[in-house]
């Protein structure tokens, strides 16, 4: 009986290191898809920036494509990554016809 229960978790646990590979081999949580519009986004909106707040970097507003229009994305405190870098907000960038929304990075 012990050889039996003993093979059953070997098996349980040989089964679980392909799932864990696959699940380990997807696609990173950084990975974003690239969102490309052909309607250019409305005028940004004036949004006052609060005081400063040490530790953090303030990230604008912008438009935000739904699927079958734009919807306004209010500011927000970024937590700083990294000492002595600065964030650059994500836009929207135009080329040819299209829209590309461009995710907002820490640079150095």
């Amino acid at each position: 009986m012990n050889v039996v229960r003993s093979l059953s978790r070997w098996r349980k646990a040989l089964l679980l290191v392909p799932l864990t590979f696959a699940a380990l081999a997807g696609t990173p949580v950084f990975a974003q898809p690239e969102v490309i519009i052909r309607e250019a986004p409305p005028p940004m909106r004036v949004e006052p920036m609060p005081g400063a707040r040490p530790g953090y970097a303030w990230d604008p507003g912008h438009w935000r494509w739904e699927g079958r229009g734009y919807a306004w994305v209010p500011g927000h405190w970024q937590p700083v990554a990294r000492h002595g870098a600065r964030w650059k907000p994500g836009h929207w960038q135009a080329r040819g016809p299209n829209w590309y929304w461009i995710e907002g990075h820490w640079v150095r």
